[in-house]
């Protein structure tokens, strides 16, 4: 490629970009911000990530700063800013636990929250750095403690409306994932958030439909809102059976050069998909992720040849269970037997993705961190039998001393 032709590829790019940048800024230019400040209201649940878009701005702001308050009018706001040196996050480098000022990003006027938490519920404004506020959201994260799963091959029915006088309390389902496996049965679910409808909401939280929000929302008064919490989330799970999707004949090529090249009953083992290898230790608990997953992923587990399904293998469903699969579409494995050992497949949007061989052994090297439940749990026993050895101790030989006092000073008794 000569210098001409770099320069029109410059040129040509450079065009579009300014083309789209133009364009976003029609968009703001012809959507007047309000004069009295509202709040839209969006639900979601724990550990989603979403996007906040900045929906109107004045045309000569050029950058926006979000802030975040947990209740309107409270003294205690954070700013939430890109600016000043912070650096993108991204929601691959996101852990569960992290505090919310490490969880987003701003892009493009937009405020993206990673793996939200139901302390991340509040108010969330889109302004300027002098605190001038444009444009605000009120968000509900609602926690997928106590999710009730309802499963339609039982003839289980979803929870029925609740009627409290003025007060109605229902549940709103999303759309159905697509089906979690191909090529064999496999299951279908859809997410349920609790929403309410009412008169007495405050008229400055704008609502899709008439007097309805969701059941976390700001807009619910106090005296309503212990009662609308506790309709938890829902779960709507359902079998479904789809074909796969043919093989791309670039990889069907390889595999049978591959074949034709191995030699006859010497041909290794080639794995379908990535395999990641791990070895854990006897009666130690173990939480596998699919690669890529989010909670409203349709997301499924073979153990081997054994298909791991919800019906069976879903959280709540048995208390006693020690292998399941929670909300968040996590494996977990608690105090690993030896019968644990295999190949632990996972499916992503219907496809499988990546494999988790496991393999569980009595020994080994292990290197105890503070970190570790377990290892913190040691150190709190042995403190504690460390204490009273030594309070015991300190007694048995109290005691004696007194004793000797009292028979070598008689006159020091009562």
């Amino acid at each position: 490629m000569n210098l001409a032709h770099a320069t029109v590829l410059l040129w040509v790019w450079g065009s579009l970009r300014a083309f789209e940048i133009v364009e976003k800024e029609d968009i703001f230019h012809r959507t007047p911000c309000p004069a009295f400040l509202l709040f839209d209201n969006a639900a979601y649940l724990a550990d989603m990530s979403f996007e906040l878009p900045c929906g109107c701005k004045p045309e000569e702001v050029s950058a926006v700063v979000w802030y975040y308050q947990k209740r309107l009018g409270s003294s205690h706001t954070r700013v939430l800013t890109d600016f000043d040196g912070r650096v993108l996050t991204e929601e691959a480098q996101v852990r569960v636990g992290s505090d919310m000022l490490v969880r987003f990003s701003i892009r493009m006027f937009s405020l993206l929250v990673f793996r939200a938490q139901p302390e991340d519920s509040g108010l969330y404004f889109c302004g300027t750095r002098k605190g001038d506020y444009f444009y605000a959201y009120d968000v509900d994260i609602q926690s997928s403690e106590g999710m009730v799963a309802t499963f339609k091959d039982l003839g289980q029915e979803p929870f029925a409306d609740e009627h409290l006088g003025s007060l109605h309390i229902f549940t709103t389902f999303w759309e159905w994932t697509p089906c979690d496996r191909c090529g064999v049965r496999g299951e279908r679910w859809r997410i349920g958030l609790c929403y309410l409808q009412s008169p007495d909401l405050s008229p400055r939280y704008q609502k899709t439909l008439p007097d309805v929000v969701s059941c976390g929302s700001q807009a619910v008064p106090q005296k309503l809102r212990a009662t609308a919490m506790e309709h938890t989330p829902e779960l709507l799970v359902q079998s479904c059976v789809v074909p796969c999707k043919k093989t791309t004949a670039s990889r069907q090529g390889v595999m049978a050069i591959f074949s034709y090249v191995s030699k006859v009953g010497s041909r290794p083992w080639v794995p379908q998909v990535p395999i990641q290898f791990h070895q854990q230790r006897l009666g130690h608990s173990l939480v596998i992720s699919c690669p890529g997953a989010r909670p409203e992923h349709a997301v499924a587990w073979d153990k081997d040849r054994q298909y791991l399904y919800r019906t069976q293998y879903l959280k709540g469903v048995n208390r006693s269970m020690r292998v399941f699969i929670d909300h968040g579409n996590h494996l977990h494995i608690r105090f690993t037997q030896l019968s644990d050992r295999g190949i632990y497949y996972c499916w992503r949007q219907g496809v499988r993705v990546a494999g988790f061989r496991l393999s569980v052994t009595s020994r080994g090297r292990y290197r105890p961190s503070f970190s570790d439940p377990e290892t913190r749990s040691a150190v709190e026993l042995t403190l504690i039998g460390y204490l009273l050895i030594t309070a015991v101790f300190v007694t048995i030989h109290l005691c004696r001393c007194c004793r000797y006092l009292f028979r070598c000073c008689p006159y020091l008794s009562p």
